[in-house]
C-alpha cells in the first residue's frame, strides 16, 4: 500500500473542514421568514376575505377566492348573496370594503323576478365564509368599536368644559 503525501491529506482534511462549515445553522434573516412564511400581513393588520364577483353559488366563491391581501383602506369582509324564491342561491358577491359600504345590511323582499338580495358584513380574516340567507345572518359584526373618535370627542369635550369651568371660577 502506498503512502498519501502530507499535502494531500492537508487538501482533503481542508474540504472536510469547508464542507462542515456549509452544514452549520445560521440566524433566519427577515428574508427567510418571508419566504418560509409567506401569510405575513403587508401591513400591520392586513386581513383576508373571500373574494368572488356574481358566482353561482358559495362553493363555487369559496372555491375560486383568490388568496390576497385587502387593500389598505379596506376593514371589513362583504358579502351579498341573491337567492331565488326557493332559497338557491342565484349569485353571490364577496369582497373587501371600507366602513361605508356595510352601513346597510340586511335583506330586502323579493323583486319583480321573485328575488331576495340578503347582504352583511363581517370583521375578522376571512369571516366572509357562510352566506347570509335571512335577517338574522344578514348582519354587520365587528370585534372592535366602529366609531373611536367619538370617544376622542367627548374627552375633547369634557377638557374644554372643565377648562371654561376653572376660568371662570378663577376670575
Amino acid at each position: 500500500m502506498e503512502t498519501r503525501p502530507a499535502s494531500a491529506w492537508l487538501l482533503l482534511l481542508s474540504l472536510i473542514a469547508d464542507c462542515l462549515k456549509l452544514a452549520q445553522p445560521r440566524d433566519f434573516t427577515v428574508k427567510d421568514i418571508i419566504y418560509l412564511h409567506p401569510s405575513t400581513t403587508p401591513y400591520p393588520g392586513g386581513f383576508k376575505c373571500f373574494t368572488c364577483e356574481k358566482a353561482p353559488d358559495n362553493y363555487e366563491c369559496n372555491r375560486w377566492a383568490p388568496d390576497i391581501y385587502c387593500p389598505k383602506e379596506t376593514r371589513y369582509c362583504y358579502t351579498r348573496h341573491k337567492m331565488n324564491d326557493n332559497g338557491d342561491s342565484v349569485l353571490v358577491t364577496k369582497r373587501c370594503v371600507p366602513l361605508e359600504k356595510c352601513l346597510f345590511v340586511g335583506c330586502t323582499g323579493p323583486d319583480y323576478e321573485g328575488n331576495k338580495v340578503c347582504t352583511s358584513c363581517c370583521e375578522g380574516p376571512i369571516c366572509n365564509l357562510p352566506l347570509p340567507r335571512n335577517t338574522s345572518e344578514a348582519i354587520f359584526t365587528t370585534t372592535s368599536p366602529i366609531n373611536r373618535t367619538v370617544r376622542h370627542l367627548h374627552s375633547l369635550a369634557m377638557t374644554l368644559t372643565c377648562m371654561i369651568i376653572l376660568t371662570l371660577l378663577s376670575v
